[in-house]
């Protein structure tokens, strides 16, 4: 049985070494492999992964991608030294990653703006995509990673979005979440009702925590 994860306690070592995550600077070209931007929200069409078949009969045509979409607000905060998230879509509440190694980060209450995130955790959503879109146009990062589960922490980047445009995601992309460049942002959210997760914890399978920088050197 698999269990749980507590993504407000990371089940991560206090000190790892560092894989640095290329930053890209988001366009047509570079989102292409993962996704694509979006200009209107309002617009923007959520891709529903029919559910599979278990065995050599087939899923009735019109039935299995039935349950459609759910839509929230993203929050994301820097309190200190570590990153929090919370997602309204789903009634999920995150550590999303730290500005140092855990054993030496603190919360505070105090804005910061760090430089980057140590990420502990990706995941991947094979029933739906989905979609960011910052409330108050404010630069924002996205890591993502392409689809399959042979995941290896050289496959991820991290994509740079200056705030425009929002950012869309297809199915079974891996990701995690989205990092504000800034002390806090709210971005709308839209992704599968289902909201099945495949998950992997980098930190406990490779040894390493992703370097994901925040903003453009």
């Amino acid at each position: 049985m698999v269990e749980a994860i507590d993504y407000l306690a990371p089940d991560v070592p206090p000190r790892l070494p560092w894989h640095d995550v290329p930053l890209v600077r988001a366009d047509a070209d570079t989102v292409a492999p993962f996704g694509r931007l979006v200009d209107d929200p309002d617009d923007c069409e959520i891709e529903i992964v029919q559910w599979p078949a278990r065995g050599w009969r087939p899923v009735d045509a019109g039935t299995g991608d039935e349950g459609g979409t759910v839509e929230g607000v993203f929050h994301t905060e820097w309190r200190g030294d570590v990153l929090h998230a919370s997602n309204d879509a789903v009634a999920g509440r995150y550590v999303l990653g730290w500005s140092t190694d855990p054993a030496d980060a603190r919360e505070s209450d105090t804005p910061s703006a760090p430089q980057r995130v140590l990420l502990w955790h990706l995941n991947y959503h094979p029933d739906g995509g989905q979609m960011f879109f910052p409330l108050a146009g404010e630069a924002f990062v996205v890591p993502v990673a392409p689809p399959g589960d042979d995941l290896r922490p050289e496959d991820v980047v991290a994509l740079w979005c200056d705030g425009r445009r929002g950012l869309y995601i297809h199915p079974g992309i891996w990701h995690e979440g989205v990092f504000p460049a800034t002390p806090a942002q709210d971005f709308r959210d839209r992704q599968g009702r289902v909201h099945a997760r495949i998950s992997c914890n980098v930190a406990r399978e490779f040894g390493v925590f992703l370097n994901v920088p925040l903003n453009p050197a």
